[in-house]
C-alpha cells in the first residue's frame, strides 16, 4: 500500500500528465530531493525556488491569472503565516472578477505536530485557513484520500489549500489507489528515489485509474449511535482507535466523521450523526482559542440544542506560542491518543 507522500506523489504525476498542470514548484521540491518529503520525486515539472514563501504564493497567483494550472509548495505550514495576505487576494480574485478570472492554484503545505518538529516545525494552519474567503482547504488522513482529495483540488477552478498532515506522510494506507501495484516494494522501485546518486534515476509511474474525492464531502469512519466523533488530519487515526477501543471494553458504539475538506465541509453529515447520536466531540490540532472546532461547536448548539443530550465538546492544542522538541512537551500541548479517550469517556458520562 503506498503512503500518503507516495499517492500525493502519484496524484501530481496525473495532474502534469492528464490534467494540465505546467508548473510544480517550492523550497527544494526539485532534483535531487524531491521536497522535505518527497512528495515531488520524480516529477518532470518540478522546479525548486528561491526559499521565498512570499515569492511562491505570489508566483502561483500570476500563474493562476494567466490561465496556468500550478501547485505551488509551502514546505512546512509554520513558514505560510507571512503570506497571509496574498492568500486572501488569491481568494478573492474569483469573486471580485464576477467569475472572469479563475484562480486554478494549488498550494500543498505540511501541517500540524507528531514528527518532534519543535517551535518552527509543528505549527497547525487549519484554523487560520478556514478563515481565508474564497479558498477551499482539504486534509485527509488516509493516502487514498489524499490522492483522490489532490486530482479534485487540481481541477477546481478555485484556489484550493491541501494541508498534508506531517505526521502521516509516511503512513502506508488500507485501500489501493486505482492502478497502484500490490507489492509496496514493487511501488517503492518504480516512484521513490534511490539513495545517492539520482543523476539518471527516473520515475516509472504505474497506470493509475480514475479516482477522486470530492472536496465538501465527509466520510463516516466508524458507525454508531452513542456519540459523534468529527476530525480530521493526525487526529483522525486515533479518533478511529479510540471508538474501536471503547467498543472492545464497553461495548460502546462510537460513530466517527472524517471531515476531509474543512471548506466547505459536510454539515448535513455532521448534523445527522448529532441528531442520531446527541453528544458531539470536536477534536484537532490547532491552538484551542478560536479554532475551527469551535464553530462548528456554536452551530451545532445553534440548530440542535434540543437535541442534545449533553455539551458539544472541542479538543484542541493548548494556547502556547509554539511546542517544545521533547515527547513530553508536544504530548502535553497536542491531542493524542489518550486525552481523546478521556474526553470521549467524559461525554458518554455526560447526564442530562
Amino acid at each position: 500500500m503506498a503512503s500518503m507522500a507516495q499517492a500525493i506523489r502519484m496524484a501530481l504525476h496525473v495532474g502534469e500528465s492528464k490534467l494540465g498542470v505546467t508548473e510544480i514548484f517550492g523550497e527544494d521540491v526539485g532534483a535531487p530531493l524531491g521536497g522535505a518529503f518527497t512528495v515531488t520525486q520524480g516529477l518532470k515539472t518540478a522546479w525548486n525556488s528561491p526559499l521565498d514563501e512570499r515569492g511562491i504564493i505570489s508566483t502561483a497567483i500570476g500563474l493562476g491569472l494567466a490561465g496556468e494550472r500550478c501547485v505551488a509548495e509551502i514546505q512546512f505550514a509554520d513558514y505560510i503565516f507571512n503570506t497571509v495576505d496574498l492568500l486572501k487576494i488569491a481568494g478573492n480574485t474569483l469573486w471580485c472578477s464576477n467569475g472572469q478570472y479563475p484562480m486554478p492554484i494549488v498550494v500543498m503545505t505540511p501541517n500540524g505536530a507528531g514528527i518532534r518538529g519543535s517551535i518552527y516545525h509543528s505549527h497547525s494552519f487549519d484554523s487560520w485557513a478556514t478563515r481565508l474567503a474564497g479558498w477551499k482547504v482539504v486534509c485527509p488522513s488516509t493516502p487514498l484520500d489524499a490522492y483522490g482529495l489532490m486530482i479534485s483540488a487540481i481541477k477546481d477552478p478555485n484556489p484550493v489549500l491541501f494541508l498534508m498532515p506531517k505526521a502521516l506522510m509516511r503512513v502506508r494506507g488500507e485501500e489501493l489507489i486505482p492502478g497502484e501495484p500490490e507489492d509496496e516494494k514493487t511501488l517503492k522501485a518504480m516512484i521513490d528515489a534511490p539513495i545517492g546518486d539520482r543523476s539518471k534515476w527516473k520515475a516509472k509511474w504505474p497506470e493509475l485509474g480514475e479516482y477522486e474525492v470530492a472536496i465538501g464531502e465527509a466520510k463516516i469512519t466508524r458507525s454508531g449511535d452513542a456519540a459523534t466523533i468529527v476530525s480530521f488530519g493526525r487526529t483522525m487515526p486515533l479518533c478511529n482507535r479510540v471508538a474501536d477501543m471503547l467498543r472492545e471494553e464497553s461495548g460502546t458504539e462510537v460513530e466517527v466523521i472524517d471531515l476531509r475538506s474543512l471548506y466547505p465541509y459536510d454539515w448535513q453529515t455532521v448534523k445527522k450523526s448529532i441528531q442520531k447520536t446527541g453528544r458531539v466531540l470536536f477534536v484537532n490540532e490547532d491552538t484551542e482559542v478560536t479554532n475551527f472546532g469551535e464553530h462548528l461547536s456554536q452551530r451545532a448548539v445553534n440548530e440542535l440544542f434540543y437535541e442534545l443530550m449533553a455539551r458539544p465538546r472541542v479538543l484542541a492544542g493548548k494556547q502556547l506560542p509554539g511546542i517544545g522538541l521533547h515527547p513530553n512537551l508536544e504530548e502535553a500541548s497536542v491531542p493524542h491518543l489518550e486525552d481523546i479517550l478521556h474526553e470521549a469517556r467524559e461525554l458518554l458520562a455526560e447526564v442530562p
